[in-house]
């Protein structure tokens, strides 16, 4: 399913900044096909209006690297999501709490009042934290239970706040295959095509992660900006991730500050951890990384797998864009001493709503 190249719907040559950018309106295409018209037609509107915020603006024409692989459009919807749940804007309140009506004139209104703190949230990375994702993850940690018969070790990078970590206490159904607690607030059936998964139960002996800037849950301005990054049309998502708080107050996840390459090598360094396969796992990750960044990743990761014994097995599944950007895939790269493989899971919808396992 392509989801990325669609042409944008705008001719954006009446305004040189539109010009550069014309972000708002590809993404627009992306979410609107991803089922949230909505945010889609808040992103035209946005984009129809960006003369009228000139620091955001700049900010779009200027931007210094991938705005797609930066998620600035993303960044910019949740500046806006996060001014209307704050309540400063009461016609941009209203727009978002009926889901309908002049979202030009009410958009063009609120970039023109709020630009300056619109724009301070386009220079944070997104925070999205989807725990749907999970669901992939649950699924490839049945196939290597299956295999290798050992406990699990997580180590994620860009864990964010950490809420995927909390994964063993969250329930799935995977194709019609029952998991995890049946009474965790965390209920996640992605709508699934293909087999189900190996019925092994994994056990998780310890997951732990990474973050630039983790998040601080219990931080009140830290949980509104989690809640601005959900789509605001997507009353499923919100709601797993309120569930997910909840679960994370009894079992907080367990993030580290810091630069995940030195990071993972430091977890990964000395002899192989016997009698537990170590598996390192990220979720719309690597695009962030610069090209420096993903060769020092891949280094550490080659000289892990290098060491890979058959009691000490480890695993590398990473959720990400492909390299042209039209599908999500969920990859295994994994070593027990005997070689390196490299297996193409699943192909999955990019916040969790469905998935196509391949196994």
């Amino acid at each position: 399913m392509i989801l990325q190249h669609a042409p944008l719907l705008l001719d954006p040559q009446s305004s040189p900044e539109l010009a550069v950018s014309g972000e708002l309106g590809r993404q627009a295409l992306v979410v609107a096909m991803l089922g949230s018209p909505f945010v889609s037609q808040v992103l035209l509107a946005a984009e129809r209006a960006m003369a009228q915020a000139p620091q955001c603006a700049r900010i779009f024409a200027h931007w210094p690297g991938d705005r797609a692989a930066d998620a600035l459009a993303m960044r910019f919807n949740a500046a806006l999501h996060a001014l209307a749940r704050s309540g400063k804007d009461a016609a941009l309140s209203a727009l978002y709490a009926h889901g309908e009506g002049d979202f030009d004139g009410v958009i063009a209104q609120a970039m023109r009042a709020h630009d300056g703190e619109l724009a301070r949230w386009l220079a944070h990375p997104t925070q999205t934290n989807e725990v749907a994702r999970s669901a992939a993850t649950m699924a490839a940690l049945k196939l290597l239970t299956a295999r290798f018969g050992l406990p699990c070790e997580l180590l994620e990078l860009g864990a964010s706040a950490g809420l995927n970590l909390n994964l063993p206490h969250y329930h799935y159904d995977l194709g019609g295959l029952s998991c995890g607690p049946a009474a965790s607030p965390v209920q996640i059936a992605p709508l699934w095509h293909g087999a189900p998964p190996p019925a092994a139960d994994p056990v998780i002996l310890r997951a732990r992660g990474v973050d630039l800037s983790p998040l601080d849950l219990r931080c009140a301005p830290t949980v509104e900006r989690l809640h601005a990054f959900v789509w605001a049309d997507k009353a499923d998502r919100r709601e797993h991730l309120e569930q997910a708080l909840a679960v994370a107050k009894a079992h907080p996840p367990q993030v580290e500050q810091g630069d995940a390459v030195p990071w993972l090598a430091q977890q990964l360094g000395g002899p192989p951890a016997l009698g537990r396969c170590r598996v390192v796992v990220h979720s719309m990750f690597r695009q962030y990384l610069s090209t420096a960044k993903r060769a020092a990743l891949d280094s550490v990761l080659n000289e892990a797998f290098a060491r890979a014994i058959p009691q000490a097995p480890l695993a590398h599944l990473a959720l990400e864009w492909t390299a042209p950007r039209d599908e999500v895939r969920l990859t295994l790269t994994l070593s027990a001493g005997e070689g390196v493989e490299q297996h193409h899971l699943a192909t999955c919808h990019p916040y969790g709503d469905w998935i196509d396992w391949r196994g």
